[in-house]
């Protein structure tokens, strides 16, 4: 994609880089595995109480979110933001250990139906044989709404980024493919099979919503934010259909609403992915703890 960021030169991978990935791996293993045996709620309170009070304060994930809850609303009271970021911290554990729920998860969302204009669109390209691409970004848990459309009998592939530690990656790319469809690692090899099965009418999962390096400026939540367009892109080199969708969790912290919006229409690149934005921004504004704010999302200090 035209807006990838430029592959940098990997570092060695030292013995102490190796020993580091290893034990922070087995950690991460020991937390999972103790939480699958735990009821399915009282696993996602536990760690998403886990992550709010311990592991993402340590990671500075805590400090990160509520950067970014200053720099987009300044104006906010500081008790709300710091409400807004701990509420964020328990939703990502609670997604976490969704995604690692592999029989229970996907069973609680065969039981959630998709509402909204774009699953009758979903519908009808599946019919005619028309590609589709399903964006979203970091909000809720998205990985609910493909759940959600697998147990409808919708084949739904994504793109994913590779983590830095490989120990890590190669568990987590599994629960990826435990909800149907195939995953594309992003780069060279995984773009082609990506636009391979767009190009054969296949349903596929784009998140566009992290800082890409010379990507567009566009506006996000009222600031300038780098944007990748590349969903855009494909949706029209390829006649497909571009569907927002969320999966957006409920009040009791273990169920999902999930929507489908009307697609957005093809005109270009810059024209669609603002739409993208504005629809992102509208689920945030109207519940701002479901967003990732841990990412960094907006670099100042770039122009």
């Amino acid at each position: 994609m035209s807006d990838q960021p430029k592959q940098k030169k990997k570092r060695p991978y030292s013995f102490g880089r190796r020993a580091r990935h290893y034990l922070s791996n087995l950690l991460i293993v020991g937390i999972i595995r103790t939480a699958l045996a735990l009821p399915y709620k009282t696993r996602l309170s536990f760690v998403g109480s886990l992550v709010q009070h311990i592991l993402a304060p340590l990671a500075g994930y805590r400090r990160r979110a509520l950067n970014n809850l200053e720099h987009v609303w300044p104006e906010m009271p500081l008790a709300r933001r710091e409400e807004i970021a701990t509420r964020c911290l328990n939703n990502l554990g609670r997604s976490f250990i969704e995604n690692y729920s592999a029989d229970d998860f996907p069973k609680r969302m065969a039981e959630a139906e998709p509402r909204g204009p774009g699953m009758a669109a979903l519908e009808e390209a599946n019919h005619t044989g028309q590609p589709v691409i399903l964006v979203t970004g970091h909000y809720g848990n998205y990985e609910a709404a493909r759940a959600s459309l697998v147990a409808r009998g919708y084949d739904i592939g994504g793109l994913y980024r590779e983590m830095k530690n490989p120990y890590f990656n190669a568990h987590y790319v599994k629960t990826l493919e435990a909800f149907g469809g195939p995953v594309f690692p992003q780069g060279r090899r995984g773009t082609a099979g990506f636009v391979r099965h767009l190009k054969q009418g296949g349903r596929l999962v784009l998140l566009f919503d992290q800082h890409v390096i010379h990507a567009p400026i566009l506006d996000f939540i009222g600031k300038p934010a780098r944007t990748a367009v590349s969903a855009a892109e494909l949706a029209l080199r390829y006649d497909a259909l571009l569907i927002p969708f969320y999966g957006i969790r409920q009040d009791d912290g273990v169920s999902f609403d999930v929507v489908l919006e009307a697609p957005v229409p093809h005109s270009d690149p810059m024209t669609m992915t603002q739409a993208l934005n504005d629809s992102l921004t509208a689920q945030i504004t109207k519940t701002p703890e479901q967003w990732f704010w841990v990412h960094r999302r907006w670099r100042p200090h770039e122009k």
